[in-house]
């Protein structure tokens, strides 16, 4: 009895023996340093209020993003009718969900779809970063836009995100694109591709707030006027808060060719943003 008693301590000993030597270990185990996951108050955000940015996804790590643009124009009818829809707010509006997830380091691919029932599917693969010897960020973006659910119409998108950071202050874009079949009903010798070169701003007022602008002139097909927008935006930790004011719905890339709605009619609209690292 007395050796079997000995033999299952032992046993036990040596089972525990592990797990003790490892709670014991006073030496810590390596962080891994990842600079992308460090804030960078120059570029908060995954986009201006549109047009996309150079701002890193790190790998594994993913962002979502919820955008509405209400259809009723500030400018239609008196204050009073305006502030009876609570400024637009009672009346419809454009919605776009994203969600986007870091493939590699530099490499991001998301899907966002609009209430419209577009659906976008978009890659983007940071080229270089902004720093010693390279003046700016460049990004290549490919991406296609189907409507219908991804099943009827697709446009194709080719295109750069081209960022100059303003040392803590914000930040610079030029954003060229080519949106191939941008025409959803085209006839016979007109224009079905455009070519899109998206201009933004973002500029840091406060620690942690911004003025944001953006336009999209265009050349080929372009129904309407050029889409701009301008925007007031708070970053909280992880989230980015954006009410912006355009004179357009257009979400997606694949949708920037189509333009706004007129100069005269703009209307309320929010971003936000809320990352999971």
């Amino acid at each position: 009895m007395t050796w079997r008693r000995g033999t299952l301590v032992l046993t036990l000993v040596l089972s525990l023996a592990p797990a003790l030597a490892r709670a014991q270990d006073p030496t810590p185990k390596p962080v891994v340093d990842d600079p992308d996951r460090d804030i960078n108050v120059s570029q908060p955000d995954f986009t201006v209020i549109t047009l996309p940015t150079t701002l890193r996804l790190p790998r594994f790590r993913s962002a979502f993003r919820l955008t509405h643009r209400f259809e009723r124009s500030l400018g239609q009818g008196d204050f009073g009718d305006l502030a009876d829809s609570f400024f637009g707010i009672d009346n419809g509006a454009s919605v776009g969900l994203e969600y986007r997830f870091g493939v590699m380091r530099g490499l991001q691919a998301g899907i966002t779809r609009t209430s419209n029932r577009t659906i976008n599917l978009f890659t983007q693969y940071n080229v270089w970063q902004q720093g010693k010897g390279k003046p700016v960020g460049v990004n290549l973006l490919v991406s296609a836009d189907g409507t219908n659910n991804f099943s009827d119409h697709f446009s194709p998108v080719l295109g750069l995100a081209i960022s100059r950071e303003i040392g803590t202050h914000g930040a610079v874009y030029f954003d060229p694109m080519w949106v191939h079949a941008a025409n959803l009903f085209p006839t016979a010798g007109t224009d079905t591709d455009t070519f899109v070169a998206g201009i933004g701003l973002r500029l840091r007022i406060r620690p942690t707030l911004y003025l944001v602008g953006e336009m999209m002139p265009r050349a080929g097909y372009a129904p309407g006027v050029r889409q701009m927008a301008a925007a007031l935006e708070k970053r909280a930790g992880g989230h980015s808060f954006q009410i912006n004011f355009s004179n357009g719905f257009q979400i997606t890339p694949g949708q920037l060719p189509r333009g706004g709605t007129s100069n005269d009619n703009w209307y309320l609209g929010f971003n936000i943003t809320r990352k999971f690292f």
